[in-house]
Formats: structure tokens, C-alpha cells, sequence
């Protein structure tokens, strides 16, 4: 099983499922990273485009990334760019990571990225319909990114229910603050969504709502179960 996280921005990643890919690429699971906006132009606190590289670098290396891949799509502007460059994009990477279970945002979500980026996934992931070289999609999961997701206010859409949870216990949880660390700027003092301590607090509470130590929740909008007979 190959893994793929689609996302709008640098820290994304981290945000919506640092402490599942840290464990999973400790359990030698391969993982790749779709970044679409690499450079995060529009970001408060920006740091300069080598050190935002090397931000990025630094933030695969703690959690056991194999690949990343960077598209240059405008920030805060996705809306602007046509569906189809967003979809090929995503497209490409699932082909170059073969990667059959995929996480990505909620559609929900408030920030206009974040939207347009879960849209282009769910397009994407098609992909092995309309080709037969490309290995079935066996699940898609939409994340919760603090800060963003929780402001879906938009009642005429349906907020992100987490049915899916995974257990990564206190040790994750901390490679995920780690992670997050190595961007410069982004992470803020308590209470901020994006502090220690709501990070910790999530995790627990997703840990305690599901009966295990530790948990990033997830809600699965595909799962495909091939029978044994």
C-alpha cells in the first residue's frame, strides 16, 4: 500500500495527518506529499524562498517522506487557475507515486485553497477508470487542518464528521509538532489552533472520542474492499 497527501500549502500536510504519516513511514510504508502551492506567497511571517525550501525539506525529513511533489499554483487564488491544471497535476503525482490510499482536504473547509484543492482530488483520484495501468483507489480520507477546518461555517454544506480514526499515540504526536516547528512562522502561542497545546489536545481527544492513545481523525469518503473468495 502506497500513500499520497494531496494539500493546498506547506504545513498542510502536517496539520491534517503529521503524526499518521510519521507512523506510517515508521512502519515502512512508502508516503508521498502533493504540495500544490509550493510557495506559499500570500503566508504572514513568509520566510525567504531558500529558507521555506529548506523548511519543507526539513519537515519531510522528520516525518519519513519519500517524495514531494511542488506545483507553483498561485496562493489564495486557486479559484483562479483552471480545474483540469489542478486535477492533471494531482493526476501526475498519483501516477509517479503509485499511490493507492489518498488523504487531502475537506470540502468544507473555509479557506478557498483548501476547497478547490479537495475538488481537483476527488477528480483525480478517477484516474484508474480511465486508465488501466494505474492501480484501483483503495480509499480517500479528507482531513481536519486546525485553523481552517473547524471554520467551515457554510451550514448548506456538510461539515467534516470524522469516522475514521488512527491511532498514533504521544511519540507521533510530538514528530507531528516537530514537523510543524521546522516552518518558520507558523506555528503560534496557545490559544491558537496551530499551538502545542491545541495540537496535543486534538490528538487526545480524537484518541479519547475513538478508545485509543493518541488519534488523528480522518473521514473516509471512499473505501474499496476487494473480497476474498
Amino acid at each position: 500500500m502506497s500513500y499520497l497527501i494531496v494539500v493546498a500549502h506547506p504545513d498542510d500536510e502536517v496539520l491534517g495527518a503529521g503524526a499518521t504519516i510519521y507512523k506510517l513511514t515508521q512502519a515502512g510504508k512508502k508516503v508521498a506529499v502533493c504540495i500544490l502551492c509550493g510557495q506559499a506567497a500570500a503566508r504572514k511571517f513568509r520566510p525567504g524562498d531558500n529558507e521555506l525550501e529548506k523548511d519543507t525539506e526539513s519537515c519531510m525529513k522528520v516525518l519519513g517522506v519519500s517524495k514531494v511533489f511542488k506545483g507553483t499554483f498561485p496562493n489564495i487564488k486557486f479559484n483562479t487557475v483552471p480545474h483540469l491544471d489542478l486535477v492533471q497535476f494531482i493526476e501526475n503525482a498519483i501516477v509517479e507515486s503509485g499511490a493507492t490510499v489518498v488523504f487531502t482536504h475537506h470540502p468544507a473547509d473555509l479557506n478557498n485553497d483548501h476547497l478547490h484543492a479537495s475538488l481537483a482530488c476527488q477528480a483525480a483520484v478517477r484516474l484508474f477508470q480511465r486508465r488501466t495501468d494505474i492501480k484501483p483507489l483503495d480509499e480517500l480520507f479528507y482531513m481536519e487542518v486546525p485553523s481552517a477546518t473547524e471554520w467551515g461555517l457554510n451550514a448548506a454544506i456538510n461539515k467534516f464528521q470524522p469516522n475514521t480514526f488512527f491511532e498514533v499515540g504521544k511519540e507521533a504526536v510530538d514528530k507531528k509538532i516537530e514537523a510543524l516547528s521546522q516552518y518558520r512562522g507558523v506555528m503560534r502561542d496557545y490559544p491558537h489552533p496551530r499551538s502545542r497545546e491545541v495540537l496535543e489536545g486534538l490528538a487526545a481527544y480524537r484518541g479519547g472520542q475513538s478508545g485509543c492513545c493518541y488519534a488523528e481523525s480522518f473521514e473516509c469518503a471512499f473505501r474499496r474492499i476487494v473480497a476474498n473468495v
